[in-house]
């Protein structure tokens, strides 16, 4: 067993990490981390999951190395935390995620044939509604967690949906949807009505992810990368304006829009 004295290690293993948690834990270890609770560091549990989300995105393996250790940080962390109040282990989560594998790979483990990709996806599917006692579409749709990310919880929610039949016959349906929200929103907005504008707002939005689902768009991942696209147009317009020897505040709307549209005919070639 690790203890104080014996941490400097030319090589560590994942029973050492275990182990230097519950150092940092106990009295007489780190102040900071005896005073954490799941909830205060729930927050740093999402960053770390991002952070790993971001080295798989920029395909950077060191990075990946390092934020898949801070990740299994936090899982170890709160295995901790959930053994001191004598909730569970860290050993009844490797146990229950070792069954579930077990449980929801019949094909590997038991005698179910599948052949495809589609059927296992269908297999896992059926096993985990029975698993959760889920007898309703709906419980499979208020299983999606709420933490989620707007637009990934939309698309997981209408993809739930079209299990149960309840969906657009195809794309141009859907697309047909959008104007109508539109118009309901420039509605709300001409009434100037808050709680409705935000309403029509969510519901755009809404019908915006439905589309994006027919043409196999990953709605996050594509609002993200519009987001990338602005910030690297704003920085090469502020370039531009820094050449000229001023600042951007002292430029019109129209004069930046005009810069703007030089940058995009520039970048498009």
């Amino acid at each position: 067993m690790l203890s104080k004295s014996e941490f400097k290690k030319e090589k560590y293993c994942v029973d050492d990490l275990r182990e230097i948690v519950r150092i940092l834990r106990e009295p007489g270890g780190c102040p900071w981390d005896a005073q954490q609770s799941h909830k205060s560091v729930r927050r740093d549990l999402l960053e770390e999951a991002y952070e790993v989300a971001d080295a798989i995105d920029t395909d950077d393996k060191t990075a990946l190395c390092e934020e898949l250790g801070d990740l299994l940080l936090q899982v170890f962390f709160h295995a901790r935390i959930s053994e001191e109040d004598k909730d569970f282990t860290l050993d009844d989560v490797a146990d229950g995620i070792c069954k579930k594998l077990i449980l929801r790979h019949p094909h590997v483990f038991g005698d179910v044939k599948a052949d495809t990709a589609e059927q296992v996806l269908d297999n896992w599917d059926a096993i985990k509604r029975d698993e959760k006692s889920q007898k309703t579409y709906t419980d499979t749709l208020e299983s999606v967690p709420r933490a989620f990310p707007a637009l990934m919880r939309a698309a997981k929610v209408q993809k739930r949906a079209a299990k149960a039949g309840f969906d657009w016959d195809n794309a141009d349906d859907a697309f047909k949807k959008l104007p109508e929200e539109l118009a309901e929103f420039s509605e709300a907005v001409q009434l100037n009505d808050q709680a409705k504008i935000e309403e029509e707002f969510g519901d755009l939005l809404f019908a915006a992810v439905n589309v994006s689902r027919f043409y196999k768009i990953d709605a996050e991942a594509s609002l993200a990368s519009a987001t990338d696209k602005f910030m690297s147009r704003f920085k090469a317009v502020e370039q531009k304006v820094i050449e000229s020897g001023r600042d951007m505040k002292e430029l019109s709307l129209e004069e930046l829009d005009t810069i703007w549209d030089e940058v995009k005919a520039s970048k498009s070639n």
